[in-house]
């Protein structure tokens, strides 16, 4: 017979180190507690999801129903089909003049993917990955898990300088992380801007370079886009160049993310890959041919709007007292300083003293939800997702106005 222990495992204690590290996201945390406020009968305005309210084009659609239609729904090759390899390979050279061969070519379950089997495929116990603040909040728990350090560093112009980088380089330095046009900011790197930070990269051979390029077609007023390999060609066999379709062609639920660099990391992210999730979806990866390859007319339709609603974003928050908004080279997102807002005090008598109590009051007062800056590693501001129609960013400003104008 056995005996029944009366011993009770704490689920805390039975859970890993490595999950309970990880807070839950920021983005959904708001989410959530518009939802219960919606729950309640609440008409509150959501602003702070980073996915375009607009679908995917009719194109896209075809291609994945052709695709059922034809049976591909079984297994596919690990980090996707050799058809989309090349459609990416052809991309890359088109618009980043990079010369991928099609095993330096990955394929996985949306970008987020592609980053964690790079942390995962390659970050020790104690190895440092540099994340320039303020940073997408995802960036550094997935180097957590991965059982890296993440060094973040505060950027006072919200973008890394060579000197920021230099100052935090240590021999426990593998990757310099980069995100342009960047979530939060909107913000892009000029051409001379990453040569720069090429020059500090070119001096520590141990450091690698994961560039995040998810936003590259969505950049306003003409402006160039350049990637860090592109630049730094001499750098390419130390760069990762991470992209994927969920933005830019509005295919966030279909998951595809894909990445160029050195056969051997790429080989081990497969490796990985192989012994998790497998294949991307199939019939989304159908989907993903047809975008890259397809009419381009929808991006530049969609990225008029976008720019449309960046001017009017901007101009709303700028007449909100208190509050003071740049405008974002790309994405679609802004980060309004509130700093004019610290140290007033609520109508209930509440003093703000972070971006987190403006958010909360905005929340509460406005009933207009989004997401602190604390939660990107830089106050005190917050981010707005204008991934919406005109009408809704019209009537959240006019609420966040009239609760601003009760402040005291």
């Amino acid at each position: 017979m056995f005996k029944k222990s009366n011993t009770k495992v704490s689920i805390m204690n039975f859970l890993s180190n490595r999950i309970n590290k990880i807070k839950p996201s920021p983005t959904l945390a708001v989410t959530q507690m518009a939802a219960s406020l919606k729950a309640a009968g609440k008409d509150v305005i959501g602003l702070s999801a980073g996915e375009p309210d607009f679908g995917a084009a009719p194109h896209i659609h075809q291609a994945i129903k052709g695709a059922l239609d034809a049976g591909h729904t079984k297994y596919t090759a690990v980090d996707g089909i050799a058809p989309l390899k090349e459609a990416i390979q052809k991309k890359f050279a088109r618009d980043n003049h990079l010369d991928y061969a099609l095993n330096e070519i990955t394929i996985a379950c949306g970008g987020k993917h592609i980053l964690f089997n790079a942390f995962m495929a390659t970050l020790n116990p104690g190895d440092e990955v540099i994340i320039p603040a303020p940073y997408w909040p995802s960036y550094p728990y997935m180097v957590e898990v991965a059982e890296g350090t993440p060094v973040c560093v505060p950027c006072p112009s919200l973008k890394i300088t060579p000197e920021l980088l230099e100052k935090h380089i240590t021999p426990k330095t593998k990757w310099l992380l980069l995100n342009a046009p960047s979530n939060p900011t909107g913000l892009l790197y000029s051409k001379e801007e990453l040569a720069a930070l090429a020059d500090v990269v070119r001096a520590h051979p141990h450091v690698w370079v994961l560039s995040d390029d998810i936003y590259e077609h969505i950049v306003y007023d003409h402006k160039p886009f350049h990637t860090f390999a592109e630049v730094a060609p001499d750098l390419k066999e130390r760069t990762l160049t991470m992209n994927g379709v969920s933005k830019v062609y509005a295919m966030t639920g279909l998951r595809i993310g894909y990445a160029g660099g050195p056969a051997p990391l790429i080989k081990a992210m497969a490796k990985l890959q192989s012994q998790s999730t497998s294949n991307p979806t199939s019939i989304s990866q159908y989907g993903a041919i047809a975008a890259l390859e397809g009419d381009q007319t929808h991006v530049a339709d969609n990225l008029n709007k976008f720019e449309k609603r960046r001017q009017l974003i901007v101009d709303l928050i700028n007449d909100i007292p208190g509050l003071s908004c740049a405008l974002p080279d790309g994405a679609f997102y802004v980060y309004p300083d509130c700093s004019g807002l610290i140290g007033k005090t609520t109508p209930a008598g509440t003093p703000l003293t972070s971006d987190t109590d403006v958010a909360t009051f905005f929340l509460e007062e406005a009933l207009v939800a989004f997401v602190p800056g604390i939660a990107f590693g830089m106050s005190p501001y917050f981010r707005i997702s204008f991934a919406t129609h005109e009408d809704i960013l019209i009537e959240a400003c006019a609420r966040m106005k009239q609760a601003v104008l009760k402040l005291g």
